[in-house]
């Protein structure tokens, strides 16, 4: 579904959707509750750990360095460490900008503001918090606007809300930072208040936030959390007054079929806009959609022009180990090269398994696992009885587990949220949960990914899965629609269904595409060697790849892969990528954010975001 509303000021739009699967699978489109869906750029962040890179128990790849010189490192805490804290790095000028996210402890977020004039010796001058309750983490950036309403620099970030706060904002806050010593605040909090079904006295919570200038114009664009119409794009031409002018749903047009993309969540999580061959062209990145161009010439009504689709089966666990499964998708960033031919993109993955699962005597079926619950590894498996146990929203009408165990709660999806359902299933005495999916709106075959917090592991399954493992079978009239119309769960509660063996299976970290921006085809993947080796699976800290900066003047992209560094790949079209640089600290990295920086000293850096630490700033050298 392609779905642009253009609006008159910040008028009322049309009703939010966000598409779950790769069809028209629908959720957010009227009053609902929140079961703990991975619905948004948000979720992407808040559901694993940042903070155990340098533990005794994550511990962390080698030091290590070719190529890269290290002009300084910042560390914002020294002794009082706060891992997790950092964020996301932009620069301008002689600053450099560092979004606070909001581990260890919420603490108002915000940037902290880092003078860079002497690359060698950065120093923290400043600080704008958040408001009380609010964090920021990816996109935040400085541009310089010049328009008839106003004339200067200004640094734009995100609003998201802080785990169990009340008093956190949604929107963008805009400061002028023409003198960062001392930042004007021109809006704090602002953003789209549409959201159906909803009174709303703050603005929807926002992922990241970009801008860029078009003549005589200034704009924003937004990830909304909170709905499918995803895409806002303001006009802050005047950055005291913005004004909310289309709003855009591109889930139809990025989704693949149900099955294709392991996961079929389908969300904004950021983007960029660059002018290409004349058009105003933004390039998001769209989760397990993939990514998309979209003509944004007249900002208030956005045009589709392509977009990428994955693989069959992932490309680079058939050239690593042969292996033919599903793509992991999880588009996270996306930039054009230099000269536009290109475009590199990072999908993002902090799961090293997939689950294989079994029915006794009814064949395989798909699962995904949980988010804070006990992960299926090679040590932890879920095999055992299964057991029909209803919704389980009410701790007392979950019948206690069979003596004999190991068993496993099968569970419907609906009213309530997952959390609720798996915890009374492990009060119960059950050793994993299995939750499989309702009728209605974002259910049927589509695949979630559950935000659970549990102490057994716990997967989810389409709904016919959820059949088959009780059954064996799927009616011969089932249905199931969006309407809530379809089939009744084929037991009564406290039935037994089939035995189930769910193992695991490594499916290695996240990685590295080059596309060709005009065809939108995957040419080739860049990946850390470690990444994709079942032994880095544990113990070396998360292995992802997070964000890529590309050189404006040179074929080379920057590259922060969490634990395995700060990364540098040289690119063409004959050889794909290549890596020619690398660096890891001694006693480890734990990379967020990258930003090629033009100093005013004529000098280029790139800077980086180390989350536990603060900022690097490394220059490219290669050897002789």
């Amino acid at each position: 579904m392609y779905r642009s509303a253009a609006l008159a000021g910040t008028a009322a739009v049309a009703a939010g959707v966000l598409l779950l699967g790769g069809g028209p699978v629908l959720a957010h489109d009227e009053p609902y509750v929140d079961d703990g869906v991975l619905d948004s750029g948000k979720e992407t962040h808040g559901h694993h750990s940042h903070d155990q890179q340098h533990g005794e128990e994550e511990g962390h790849l080698p030091a290590s360095s070719e190529n890269v010189l290290k002009i300084s490192n910042l560390d914002l805490f020294e002794d009082e460490e706060e891992p997790g804290r950092i964020a996301d790095v932009s620069a301008f000028g002689n600053y450099a900008y560092l979004t606070a996210f909001w581990e260890p402890d919420c603490d108002r977020g915000g940037v902290y503001i880092v003078d860079i004039s002497d690359p060698a010796a950065p120093e923290l001058v400043n600080r704008i918090p958040s408001h009380r309750g609010t964090f920021s983490g990816d996109g935040s950036q400085v541009m310089h606007i010049d328009t008839p309403q106003f004339t200067g620099d200004v640094l734009a970030f995100q609003n998201e809300i802080c785990p169990g706060e009340t008093k956190g904002i949604g929107g963008m806050s805009l400061f002028d930072v023409t003198n960062p010593l001392e930042p004007v605040k021109l809006v704090e909090g602002w953003g789209d208040f549409s959201t159906k079904g909803n009174a709303q006295t703050k603005s929807n919570e926002v992922h990241s936030v970009r801008m860029w200038a078009d003549g005589d114009k200034a704009y924003a664009v937004l990830v909304d959390d909170e709905e499918g119409t995803d895409v806002d794009i303001f006009d802050i031409s005047d950055p005291e007054r913005p004004k909310l002018l289309s709003e855009t749903d591109l889930s139809d047009e990025s989704a693949q079929p149900l099955g294709e993309v392991h996961g079929d969540a389908v969300f904004l999580h950021d983007m960029v806009v660059e002018e290409v061959d004349g058009v105003m062209t933004m390039l998001l990145s769209y989760w397990d959609g993939g990514y998309i161009k979209l003509d944004v010439d007249d900002p208030a009504h956005p045009v589709f022009i392509a977009d990428t689709d994955f693989a069959q089966f992932d490309p680079v666990r058939q050239e690593v180990d042969g292996v033919d499964i599903t793509p992991e998708g999880n588009g996270h960033q996306a930039e054009f090269t230099n000269d536009q031919e290109f475009f590199i993109a990072t999908d993002e993955d902090f799961d090293p398994y997939r689950v294989t699962a079994e029915i006794e005597g009814g064949g395989t079926f798909t699962a995904v696992q949980g988010s804070d619950v006990p992960q299926i590894d090679p040590d932890t498996s879920l095999s055992g009885e299964t057991v029909f146990v209803g919704l389980a929203c009410d701790a007392a009408s979950v019948p206690a587990a069979p003596a004999d165990g190991p068993t496993i709660a099968v569970i419907e999806r609906g009213v309530c949220d997952f959390t609720v359902k798996v915890q009374n299933a492990e009060a119960a005495g059950y050793d994993g949960a299995i939750v499989f999916n309702r009728t209605g709106v974002d259910g049927c075959e589509a695949l979630i990914s559950m935000l659970v917090e549990a102490d057994i592991p716990a997967v989810f399954v389409s709904r016919t899965d959820g059949f088959r493992i009780l059954t064996g079978a799927v009616p011969g009239d089932y249905t199931c629609d969006e309407s809530g119309a379809g089939t009744s769960a084929p037991l009564a509660v406290g039935a037994s269904g089939l035995d189930v063996d769910v193992a695991a299976e490594f499916d290695g970290w996240g990685y590295v595409h080059l596309y060709d921006a005009s065809t939108m085809e995957d040419l080739d993947q860049y990946y850390v060697p470690e990444s994709q080796d079942a032994a880095y699976a544990s113990g070396f800290g998360d292995l992802s790849v997070h964000e890529v900066a590309t050189d404006p003047e040179e074929d080379l992209a920057y590259i922060s892969y969490y634990a395995a560094g700060f990364r540098v790949v040289e690119y063409d079209r004959e050889t794909g990528l290549t890596e020619v640089g690398h660096f890891i600290e001694d006693g480890g990295n734990n990379f967020w954010g990258v930003e090629v920086h033009q100093h005013p000293n004529g000098q280029k850096y790139v800077l980086a975001s180390d989350r536990d630490s603060g900022l690097y700033i490394f220059q490219y050298d290669p050897a002789d």
